[in-house]
């Protein structure tokens, strides 16, 4: 399938989103990769993996980049060589990159009742504001994916999202709230932005203090 979606959040900021339906060869053809991304694709057990890598090849195609424009750190942060900011993702069958001029996370999560289970590894302040009358799923997935989000946009790794990384109020309906990475020499507010893709959530962080 070509893009699913583009997403313009501000005036330097761009989200691409790819819903997964082709094979793998389809995705490899004629797409060219680095001698590192050929390693980890090779290395790569699921082919759900290997397709979803190839799907934000062609993202970064689609941005008007390729795989050569792309670098990671040594926390395993992308970078690309232009300097703009670029942040990666895929779940499943949807992938999604955002580029922009300023700090930027993405995340996109299937929803899943699994979450359930395992909210109290992610979950604190949060506690006090979940909604029982909304949906409690998404709400839980929001919240996982705000702080994947943060945490992808904090340069030296080692965020724990329990204690790190805190979610402020918000309602499915709002489609937006705000998020607080709270560590020494980092204390920052991001908004924090979410909508549904068919039976996915996609949450996107962008740093307020250039965002017009």
């Amino acid at each position: 399938m070509p893009l699913f979606k583009t997403i313009k959040p501000n005036n330097h900021t761009t989200i691409y989103v790819w819903k997964i339906e082709e094979s793998f060869d389809t995705l490899s053809k004629d797409m060219l990769l680095t001698e590192r991304s050929k390693n980890r694709i090779q290395s790569m057990k699921s082919k759900l993996h290997q397709r979803g890598f190839l799907s934000v090849r062609h993202l970064l195609k689609e941005a008007g980049y390729s795989d050569f424009d792309l670098y990671y750190n040594g926390n395993g942060k992308p970078h690309l060589k232009d300097e703009k900011h670029i942040s990666i993702t895929h779940s499943f069958t949807f992938s999604a990159i955002i580029i922009s001029d300023i700090e930027v996370g993405i995340d996109i999560e299937k929803n899943r009742e699994k979450i359930r289970i395992i909210q109290n590894k992610f979950v604190n302040f949060e506690r006090g504001f979940i909604h029982q009358d909304d949906d409690y799923i998404q709400q839980l997935t929001v919240i996982w994916g705000a702080k994947e989000s943060l945490y992808k946009i904090y340069p030296h790794g080692g965020l724990t999202f329990k204690n790190d990384i805190d979610i402020d109020s918000f309602q499915i309906s709002d489609k937006k709230t705000t998020g607080f990475i709270k560590v020494k020499g980092w204390n920052k507010h991001y908004n924090i932005y979410f909508e549904q893709l068919e039976n996915f959530t996609l949450v996107y962080a962008l740093d307020p203090t250039n965002n017009d």
